[in-house]
């Protein structure tokens, strides 16, 4: 990341990552090319797992650390779905090949619906 053409210091790249709101932003910020559609479907699992990432690892080179976090997440999420990554605890939690802990029952929407008569 440069301001001005000067480089700047991986203290300052942190502090700017930490202003940041979207997710383009940081793409931007990081130079990481992107494709919009695969971006718009899994944008939050994206920087969770950059999050997850920046968490193992050392920082001597931040803005190269930084970058190369934003590239895996995104290369995890542009092969495939959010689904298959299960970052979120949500999603953890209902993954079909568990069953159901006691007391958290799953139930479907429509049977909710079904039991008030509602038309689809």
């Amino acid at each position: 990341m440069t301001c001005d053409g000067e480089a700047v210091s991986s203290d300052a790249i942190f502090a700017r990552l930490k202003n940041l709101s979207t997710a383009e932003e940081f793409f931007e910020a990081l130079d990481v090319s992107f494709e919009p559609k695969v971006l718009d479907v899994s944008r939050l699992h994206i920087m969770k797992r950059m999050g997850q990432y920046l968490a193992e690892e050392n920082f001597s080179d931040h803005r190269a650390r930084a970058r190369d976090a934003l590239e895996r997440a995104y290369a995890d999420f542009a092969a495939s779905s959010p689904l298959s990554h299960r970052v979120f605890r949500v999603l953890e939690q209902r993954d079909p090949t568990k069953t159901a802990a006691p007391g958290q029952t799953f139930v479907p929407l429509e049977t909710v619906l079904e039991s008030f008569g509602s038309d689809k």
